[in-house]
């Protein structure tokens, strides 16, 4: 693959990767319109302040999402967003398994998400070359 191509497709990745984080924190968290992600937090962290918590993490997520577009440190934010992924998927894994959209497969979605990452940034990611 030509540079120029693969290019397209990193800056292609890069967006699609951003709206992951920006449908999950504004539609499923912030708004609420997936209300499994409230029930997650709930059995997590106690359902006192669950609704709070949703939505401080959808906007986390919303600003996750306009790093990543930002392209500011983007080797730092591809390796906060593995961290993110890894740890978040982890717990849910073991905490609450029921309440994932594919239960225990979520970890291979998970997994398959943090190596699109990692190739995006790592791999594909062509930097330019200077010559003297």
């Amino acid at each position: 693959m030509n540079v120029s191509k693969t290019n397209a497709l990193h800056r292609c990745l890069n967006f699609l990767i951003a709206l992951v984080w920006l449908v999950n924190g504004l539609f499923c968290k912030v708004l609420g319109y997936t209300p499994r992600h409230r029930q997650i937090v709930a059995t997590i962290a106690g359902g006192q302040h669950a609704d709070l918590l949703t939505t401080l993490i959808g906007i986390a997520e919303i600003g996750m999402a306009i790093w990543i577009l930002s392209r500011i440190l983007p080797h730092l934010n591809a390796v906060v967003q593995i961290i993110i992924i890894a740890t978040m998927n982890t717990i849910e894994f073991f905490l609450v398994p029921g309440l994932l959209l594919w239960g225990k497969l979520n970890a291979v979605f998970a997994l398959a998400f943090i190596l699109v990452i990692y190739c995006n940034e790592f791999i594909l990611k062509k930097q330019p070359v200077h010559t003297v």
